[in-house]
């Protein structure tokens, strides 16, 4: 136990022996490294020093360099300018010696005016004498001719005035005439112009006006299928159609007559369809119809849809766009109404734009303006009512409705592109090959023309002619002066207007003819 404690004891010791030793050599260790950074500290601080006082001495050079270059410049450019200021003074010593002559020649000038003026005053004192000496003599002259002439000078004022005003008269007749002829020669040929430059740029194709549509059939077998038992097959398709079937003796095919081209145009395919499928009795056809309705109906909004972006004219409300298709069915005097409606269209577009109008406009206004006809068979009254309520219904421009209203002639235009519109739509009804009317009716209506142009007194002969669109009358010029001949020509055309119906326009020309005759012996 003793020798354990010992060992206890001689490890304390040891141990502290041990440590005392390392705390001692680490003081001698750092005593050491305190003494070298000590000698590194001062040799840094001593080279900052030198690196500074080096740094110190090349500033100060550097800078008296500069002070020195800036002192260069300074004296340069004081030089520069004392020479400027040089030159300055030369110009304005230059400029008083050049006012101070001009003050003396002024004074020189002033001097001579003064000396005329005084000359003139002179002068003028001795014309104001001889004035009033010719001014007597004047006076003398005067009372002298009026004794002889034995009038007073008011009157010869009043005579020579009244001469004066009768030349002047018949001079300022005569420049009217001559510019009024001028003037209907220039806005003939322009109007000319205009029109033939439209026509040009725009043409159209020409359809014939039908009233039967035909149906082809495979075999003559197939009639008695659209007959039917007892007849209730065609009864059902004249019912639901609304169309006339004409079963002859017509090989292969069946006539459908109706005035309604679209009820036509459903019954024509409804029967096609029939035929194609073979099976023919009532469900089917009223199946058959009803979808052949349909596709008519998008036929024709499609129809509708190509003619609003053919013109150009930008969005249209829907209704009027199926009313416009309804037109691709119509015909006037032969004439398919939405071509008419399209060619009217670029003609009135083609003229608003040669004179400066709204171009888009025009061509709305023209294809809008028969819309009417799209339901004249369904509705009272003319194209031209229904037309108005339709478009007044859709809120169309003002322009549009003025156009629709006045192109027949009911009222008076109230604007530039109504006028354009009616001078279209006569041009594209009445250019040659445009409409085509039966023989009977054509030479009826020649008749009843002429008719009317010889109703009036003092008429010798009348001749329709150019296809019924004038007439030439021939007046008794013993009875009918040049006045009466105009009235005359404006009666004749009031009369065709109220008792003839017509496409287009007629032109009344009246013509008096005075031969003077003498015999040389």
């Amino acid at each position: 136990m003793e020798d354990i404690l010992m060992l206890v004891v001689l490890s304390l010791l040891f141990l502290i022996i041990g440590l005392i030793a390392g705390v001692a050599a680490r003081a001698i260790f750092v005593e050491k490294g305190f003494e070298k950074a000590k000698n590194e500290a001062k040799e840094i601080v001593d080279e900052a020093l030198k690196s500074a006082e080096k740094t110190k001495k090349q500033t100060l050079l550097e800078t008296k360099q500069d002070i020195h270059n800036l002192r260069q410049e300074f004296d340069k450019e004081n030089k520069e300018r004392k020479a400027q200021v040089t030159v300055l003074e030369n110009k304005l010593f230059q400029r008083e010696q050049t006012l101070d002559n001009r003050a003396t020649n002024l004074d020189k000038r002033e001097a001579n005016i003064d000396r005329k003026e005084e000359a003139l005053e002179q002068r003028k004192q001795q014309l104001d004498g001889k004035e009033s000496r010719l001014d007597q003599l004047l006076d003398e002259q005067n009372a002298k001719l009026q004794e002889i002439a034995q009038i007073s000078t008011e009157d010869a004022r009043q005579l020579i005035l009244s001469r004066v005003e009768t030349e002047m008269a018949q001079e300022i007749a005569i420049f009217i005439k001559e510019e009024e002829e001028k003037a209907k020669t220039e806005v003939d040929k322009k109007a000319k112009h205009l029109l033939a430059s439209a026509m040009q740029k725009y043409a159209q194709d020409v359809t014939s006006e039908r009233t039967v549509s035909v149906v082809a059939l495979p075999n003559d077998d197939m009639k008695g299928r659209i007959i039917g038992r007892e007849g209730r097959n065609i009864r059902t398709i004249e019912a639901l159609t609304g169309v006339d079937l004409i079963i002859d003796d017509t090989p292969e095919a069946v006539v459908l007559s109706g005035f309604d081209p679209v009820r036509r145009e459903i019954a024509k395919r409804s029967i096609e369809t029939l035929v194609s499928d073979g099976r023919i009795h009532p469900g089917r056809i009223e199946e058959v119809v009803e979808k052949n309705r349909e596709e008519v109906e998008r036929f024709m909004r499609d129809k509708g849809e190509e003619a609003v972006f053919e013109v150009g004219i930008g969005r249209i409300h829907p209704d009027l766009v199926k009313l416009l298709g309804r037109l691709h069915f119509r015909t006037s005097y032969g004439q398919n109404v939405l071509k008419h409606s399209i060619e009217c269209a670029f003609l009135a577009g083609k003229m608003a734009a040669e004179i400066g109008e709204d171009e888009m406009l025009a061509r709305r206004a023209a294809l809008l303006h028969d819309i009417g006809k799209a339901v004249d068979h369904e509705i009272e009254g003319s194209h031209v009512e229904i037309g108005y309520n339709i478009a007044s219904r859709y809120k169309e421009p003002l322009a549009v409705l003025d156009a629709i209203q006045s192109h027949h002639g009911d009222v008076e235009p109230q604007t530039i592109i109504a006028v354009l519109v009616a001078a279209a739509d006569a041009l594209s009804a009445a250019r040659p090959g445009a409409r085509s009317e039966s023989l009977d009716s054509y030479i009826k209506r020649l008749e009843q023309l002429e008719e009317i142009a010889k109703s009036s007194e003092g008429i010798e002969q009348a001749y329709a002619i150019q296809a019924g669109r004038e007439v030439r009358i021939m007046v008794k010029p013993d009875q009918v002066d040049d006045a009466m001949a105009h009235k005359l020509a404006r009666e004749i055309k009031g009369k065709i207007e109220q008792q003839l119906s017509y496409p287009g326009t007629i032109k009344v020309t009246v013509i008096r003819e005075t031969r003077a005759q003498d015999i040389a012996k």
